[in-house]
């Protein structure tokens, strides 16, 4: 595709339709009082643009498809499993490959061994599945992103970058004995789906190596990342997505993806190792709690898409055109003065809802109504990123709120045409229009870790 190209134009055709359902606002509703005013409860066939999330609601390609008929279901050693494990071994430069179901199982065996009480993980940002895996072993998760990423309307190039000064301050401060692994993630997604630099990654790299520290890259994202390298950061303009991806990755001893993401399928997970006594001890818990470990939570058709899946994401024109149309979802929405962490991320658009809805408390939770009148107006299903999902409660019960109250719109891969977003920027021209209400929401039930997913919340009267 011409770089030149004045219509951002899709770079495949349809082959294949699934029909969206059109519903009333009294019928959108009632769905949201039986759903408890939780999108994640809602029924697909209720939603009309679905942007709750990016993961695993991507759409295949031929190839792909034709994968999945060629899929070795094989216990052990299938072929799809060998295809897989070369291509993730080529892309990584880890020899250990452990296939997971997604990306939290993951999550899950890695911090379970490296974790435990009185340990502590430091990340750019830690996303929901990531701290909550954490936590649940008795371990702490620390976030230090770039002090860039605080002021969401700003330009800055790379503001999922870890804060270098804090790392090492923290490290001081609790010792390398406390410290289970420092994770990067690419792009950061708590943080408005930014990117991270390679002179950021290998800058921790270093700092890793001087005080023998575990580097954990948590790379679901990695091709979009690798996107923003090439086009922003100085010594990559020759160098292709792929080559990029590489570079970075080979830094990290340990990999974790969500395969559901830039592995352009809708089920899987890896987990890739440097160190072979860590692998062992993964290996034994991926037994237990996945399969195999020539299948981990994976079909052979399942381990056969993403091998091909892996290739097709660093197509250069798939590209383009996924940072580029995410842009200018993002780009059209601040015209119409709506506030958005800025830049645009690859695969979301991220909205501050606390500025938006400037009247509603934080403790009534501004992200939750936005995400809720989106929806009522027109059947839009997204997620808030804010106190609901990260904030805590002290001592005294009360609400500590999140450093920012947003909601994500998140992007499914080669899913919507360009008339879909441009209706979703139609229904913020009724957005602007009720965004001096002054009441929010309040919880009514919650689970202990992971609310976001199933509490039930009422509108506050």
């Amino acid at each position: 595709m011409s770089q030149k190209m004045r219509t951002l134009t899709e770079p495949f055709k349809i082959k294949m339709v699934e029909p969206l359902r059109i519903t009333t606002e009294v019928y959108r509703q009632a769905a949201l009082e039986k759903a408890g005013y939780n999108p994640f409860l809602l029924r697909s066939d209720d939603v009309f643009i679905d942007l709750l999330t990016d993961s695993g609601t991507g759409a295949m390609s031929d190839r792909q498809w034709a994968g999945i008929m060629m899929g070795d279901e094989s216990y052990a050693g299938a072929r799809s499993w060998e295809h897989l494990q070369a291509v993730v071994q080529e892309l990584t430069g880890m020899q250990y490959v452990l296939p997971t179901h997604q990306g939290r199982a993951a999550e899950r065996i890695l911090y379970s061994i490296l974790g435990g009480k009185g340990k502590i993980f430091i990340s750019n940002t830690h996303f929901d599945t990531t701290r909550a895996n954490i936590e649940y072993v008795g371990s702490e998760a620390i976030d230090i992103v770039c002090k860039e990423a605080n002021d969401v309307e700003s330009y800055a190039a790379f503001k999922g970058n870890i804060d270098l000064e804090k790392l090492e301050k923290l490290i001081t401060q609790y010792g390398t004995g406390t410290i289970a692994a420092v994770i990067i993630t690419v792009t950061n997604n708590s943080s408005g789906g930014q990117p991270v630099s390679m002179q950021n990654m290998k800058a921790v790299r270093k700092i890793c190596d001087k005080h023998g520290l575990l580097m954990v890259i948590d790379g679901c994202r990695i091709a979009e990342n690798s996107y923003y390298i090439k086009h922003r950061e100085d010594g990559f303009t020759e160098k292709t997505y792929k080559q990029i991806a590489q570079e970075m990755l080979n830094l990290g001893d340990a990999f974790i993806m969500s395969a559901k993401k830039d592995g352009m399928v809708n089920i899987g997970g890896l987990l890739t190792l440097k160190d072979e006594a860590l692998s062992v001890k993964c290996k034994n818990l991926l037994i237990i709690s996945e399969g195999f470990t020539t299948y981990g939570g994976l079909s052979g058709r399942d381990m056969e898409a993403l091998a091909i899946g892996l290739n097709e994401v660093f197509d250069k024109d798939y590209l383009h055109y996924r940072i580029r149309s995410t842009a200018y979802l993002g780009e059209k929405l601040r015209e119409k003065g709506v506030p958005v962490v800025w830049p645009i991320g690859g695969h979301a658009v991220y909205i501050d809802a606390k500025k938006l809805y400037a009247n509603v408390p934080v403790v009534e939770y501004p992200g939750q109504a936005l995400v809720i009148d989106l929806y009522l107006k027109g059947g839009i299903r997204c997620v808030e990123v804010g106190s609901v999902m990260f904030g805590k409660y002290n001592k005294q019960g009360k609400l500590v709120p999140a450093i920012n109250e947003l909601v994500r719109m998140a992007i499914p891969r080669r899913v919507y045409t360009q008339s879909h977003i441009d209706y979703v920027l139609d229904i913020f021209d009724d957005i602007l229009e009720i965004k001096n209400r002054n009441k929010g929401f309040k919880i009514t039930y919650e689970p202990p870790f992971l609310r976001h997913f199933t509490a039930h919340f009422e509108p506050v009267k």
